[in-house]
């Protein structure tokens, strides 16, 4: 365990290291990079293509035997450099890149939400790691206000104020108390462990925790939000599709030349060095009505966005409803609960007074106790509860 005068780890500690290993997020910011490449690549694709080339054949003829001269010319020597570039209009070109555009925007809003839900992941795991410590804090305190009405008891039944019996059933409370802070000792370094395990820290030391100090916020517009913009991408998506299908039916161009030396040197073969260039044309014609299936594809994709996004919509609506009106019941509840610890806690000062001077019988005070303990107890459990709810509320705060 922690030592007593070790500084307490905060959630933003765990939060930062979180970000940092996760091997996910730099995944994400890796595809945004490759995404990047790809937009270089398009430019460079309708760029001039230069490349050389050189073939060199001789068909010779033995005594009559050999290829026909007429076909092989005795051979073909043929050196070149060929550059060849493809007409794109502009908007042709900008479609492309908005694919790219499109892709990368996706890849960073799912690494947004990624985030969100590491986020929200760590911070559930801190929250619960942090009620194991206040709850062993408190049984602490407890244990060792009961080792101290121990050694007062001990003496007051050695002096026959006390029954033999009473004292022995004290002491078993005493057992259990340290039976059950032994129990929430490895209970608060199983869920730290788990912690650490979350934000990729390898460390099997149980730190103190500090309050994770964590705060309801004002969520966004659903329609700004990260987790709607992904159906907006996607329809923006569809469309920069619907404008690739038009643009791959309009008539395609190119142009090309070369310039080398080509010759069968069958006549003044040192003047076969030149060039030529020549350009391409393609127009479709008819494909079998190819176009308006790749239209129905898209049509049948849109609904289909728009089914999840109205489902989603629906979803977030009864989602953060029903926690906000988790979280008011919660609320109230605590507030229940607190006055009942005031009263457990003021019952049992009032028996430790008692007990001291022999006017308090050991069973009343040990029932006095064990209410104090579960008021408190269930004090911490609805506190922890809150904070979770407010967690999951916060996950939509992006």
């Amino acid at each position: 365990m922690a030592g007593s005068g070790q500084s307490p780890m905060g959630l933003d500690f765990y939060l930062d290291r979180a970000l940092q290993n996760s091997p996910l997020l730099k995944d994400y910011q890796n595809q945004v990079l490759s995404g990047q490449v790809d937009s270089q690549l398009i430019r460079a694709g309708y760029r001039p293509q230069v490349s050389g080339s050189s073939v060199n054949v001789w068909a010779p003829t033995v005594r009559g035997w050999g290829y026909d001269q007429a076909i092989s010319n005795g051979g073909n020597f043929t050196t070149v450099v060929g550059v060849n570039q493809t007409l794109v209009g502009r908007n042709h070109l900008n479609a492309q890149y908005e694919t790219i555009r499109l892709q990368n925007q996706g890849v960073t809003n799912s690494a947004k939400v990624s985030e969100q839900e590491l986020k929200k992941s760590v911070t559930a795991q801190y929250i619960t790691a942090y009620g194991d410590w206040q709850q062993l804090n408190f049984n602490r305190e407890v244990y060792a206000l009961l080792q101290k009405e121990e050694a007062l008891l001990k003496d007051l039944t050695q002096k026959n104020v006390y029954r033999q019996t009473d004292y022995l059933a004290f002491l078993v409370t005493l057992k259990q108390e340290g039976l059950l802070l032994r129990q929430l000792e490895i209970q608060f370094r199983n869920d730290h462990g788990t912690l650490n395990y979350l934000c990729g820290i390898v460390d099997t030391a149980a730190t103190l925790l500090d309050d994770p100090h964590v705060q309801l916020q004002v969520l966004p517009d659903i329609g700004n939000s990260v987790f709607f913009r992904q159906f907006h991408l996607d329809s923006l998506k569809l469309r920069n599709s619907r404008s690739l299908i038009d643009y791959s039916y309009r008539p395609k161009a190119s142009l090309y030349a070369d310039g080398g030396f080509s010759s069968s040197f069958e006549y003044q073969g040192y003047k076969n060095f030149g060039v030529s260039f020549g350009f391409t044309v393609t127009v479709p014609i008819y494909d079998g009505h190819q176009r308006k299936m790749q239209y129905s594809k898209l049509e049948i994709s849109e609904r289909t966005r728009t089914g999840y996004k109205d489902f989603f919509t629906r979803q977030y609506d009864q989602q953060i409803a029903q926690l906000r009106q988790q979280l008011a019941a919660t609320e109230e509840l605590i507030g229940q609960i607190d006055q009942q610890v005031k009263y457990s806690q003021a019952l049992i000062d009032v028996n430790g007074k008692l007990l001291a001077t022999g006017d308090a019988k050991i069973s009343d005070y040990i029932i006095a106790l064990g209410n104090y303990l579960n008021a408190r107890n269930l004090l911490t459990q609805n506190n922890i509860t809150r904070l979770q709810i407010i967690n999951q509320i916060n996950y939509w705060n992006r």
